[in-house]
């Protein structure tokens, strides 16, 4: 069965860090990191509602510039979530253009920013073309257990990290959804439409069984529509546990940053973990406060996890890549 969450890395092996999930029957992505995006289309930019920023070094935030470019005038906004200091830098970020057109816009673009310290302290602002990006502030806030976003479909929880500079480590947490097994409808004499949305939201809202659903398609007859309690439909529903996705990159390999990593990526199903250089440079990657493949291959095993992406690759490996792929397989597999 196809999973809901589609995530890849929005570049090769080498190339700046990121992630895009996109959600296959919603209208909505997410992004895990800002580096060049170049290889996005527009179309993949403008479904964006969610923006995680690990930190703001310029191999992860480089990309902030070519979203809003893309966004002005087309999208009615996105929440962007980072590290301390994260408002001011994207304050900085937006006042470095003149915005004197923008109010023109039919679509408003609002940006609501959100940073997080260690204790899970949350400080916000919001920043819109209406007002030319003036930064409004919002209400301060926490985040219990990391927790960032919790909307209907998934919810988003950070860890903080350290690579010498705050780093946040992310884990994207699909909530249980519900498959619609298409023969079984048919079996009943329905066909699918958008009504099905409206049968998963109702089944998932645990609704009464005498519920109504109605169920409307087209057919070569016309429109068709039939009204069917929800007890009725169950047989043709299968609920489903949710992905677990997990991003890691930019950490130092020490005891306290394992132990966070391991508790939030712990039983994903896909963890992409930067492996930045070979175990024989880990010198060198201790230094650079980077992981190695060896490292994070035992951190995937650690947690457990049932996948495991690697990524960010030093271009000192260009002709190695499957040594560094090999290196972390073998970690993992123990």
């Amino acid at each position: 069965m196809r999973p809901i969450l589609d995530a890849r890395l929005v570049n090769d092996a080498f190339g700046d860090p990121g992630v895009y999930v996109d959600f296959r029957f919603e209208k909505r992505a997410l992004a895990f990191d800002l580096g060049d995006n170049a290889a996005l289309a527009p179309r993949h930019l403008l479904r964006l509602t969610h923006v995680f920023v690990s930190h703001t070094h310029m191999d992860h935030f480089i990309g902030f510039d070519r979203l809003v470019r893309i966004c002005v005038g087309r999208h009615a906004g996105m929440r962007l979530f980072g590290p301390p200091g994260f408002v001011d830098q994207v304050e900085r970020r937006l006042n470095s253009y003149t915005w004197d057109r923008v109010d023109r816009y039919d679509v408003e673009l609002a940006l609501t920013v959100t940073e997080v310290d260690e204790r899970g302290a949350t400080a916000s602002a919001r920043f819109r073309t209406r007002t030319g990006f003036a930064r409004e502030p919002l209400p301060a806030g926490i985040a219990p257990g990391g927790l960032l976003a919790d909307e209907g479909t998934f919810r988003v929880r950070c860890a903080m990290l350290d690579h010498r500079t705050p780093c946040l480590g992310f884990a994207l947490e699909e909530k249980t959804h519900v498959n619609v097994w298409k023969n079984r409808l048919e079996a009943m004499g329905l066909k699918v439409g958008p009504w099905v949305g409206e049968l998963k939201r109702a089944a998932l809202a645990g609704a009464p069984g005498d519920t109504p659903i109605e169920a409307r398609w087209r057919d070569a007859s016309g429109q068709v529509s039939r009204t069917l309690a929800l007890a009725e439909l169950e047989a043709a529903l299968e609920f489903v546990p949710g992905q677990r996705i997990a991003y890691v990159t930019d950490v130092v390999f020490h005891e306290a940053n394992v132990a966070r990593i391991v508790d939030l990526a712990r039983d994903a199903d896909l963890l992409f973990i930067e492996s930045v250089f070979l175990d024989a440079d880990g010198a060198h990657a201790a230094q650079k406060q980077h992981l190695t493949a060896r490292q994070a291959g035992t951190i995937a095993r650690l947690a457990g996890a049932r996948n495991v992406v690697p990524f960010h690759f030093s271009p000192r490996y260009a002709e190695r890549e499957q040594e560094v792929r090999a290196e972390l397989e073998s970690a993992w597999r123990g």
